[in-house]
């Protein structure tokens, strides 16, 4: 018998929404571990101190190492909670709610002391000096974290084979010719009937 329909939404709704709360969290944790970079104030606008510095593909990269790690891990723990029949409603959950803690740590980390470093910008001198804050410029990594939660739960899936061969996960007999692993799954013959025929 088939999952109802209703129970594979709310594996899903949960599962996205689970991941997606863990953003914030992420999005704290990138504020405060970025590199620095500080900028100059001219003419109410705010310049890199230093055009050269490696600073913004930094805080890029921290990014994309914090989602990363979360991703991956957000897979690992699918798996383990899930079963058999819920992998596709939790791949799509892990899909979702990646790509939503993705852009929600995002948002969060940049508003980490914004306020402050536009009002330093807006009523400082030029050249005063103020310190940036997190900002992602390579909006591309923001699949850093659905990415790998599909990855992870895909690779455990294949290396773990919880769901053999052959078989939907569906209770009781199978189709005539399905052959999952070393068992033979067939279709149980009619009542009464011998399917090779009567003895003789």
């Amino acid at each position: 018998m088939r999952r109802p329909t209703g129970r594979l939404l709310t594996i899903w709704a949960v599962t996205s929404a689970a991941v997606a709360l863990l953003g914030p969290l992420a999005g704290l944790l990138w504020a405060v571990t970025a590199p620095k970079v500080s900028y100059v104030v001219v003419q109410g606008e705010a310049l890199l101190a230093e055009p050269e510095s490696q600073g913004p593909i930094g805080i890029d990269a921290r990014f994309a190492l914090i989602a990363l790690v979360a991703g991956m891990l957000c897979g690992v723990v699918a798996y383990l909670a899930g079963g058999r029949g819920n992998d596709v409603a939790l791949l799509l959950g892990l899909a979702a709610g990646g790509a939503a803690a993705a852009v929600l740590a995002w948002r969060t980390g940049h508003m980490i002391g914004l306020g402050h470093f536009q009002d330093a910008v807006r009523h400082g001198r030029d050249g005063t000096t103020v310190e940036g804050v997190a900002d992602l410029r390579a909006k591309g990594l923001l699949v850093f974290w659905a990415l790998p939660a599909v990855a992870t739960y895909g690779l455990l899936e294949m290396v773990v084979r919880r769901l053999p061969a052959g078989d939907d996960g569906d209770a009781g007999a199978g189709e005539a010719d399905e052959v999952g692993g070393d068992e033979l799954d067939l279709e149980a013959a009619p009542a009464g009937r011998d399917v090779d025929g009567p003895e003789r």
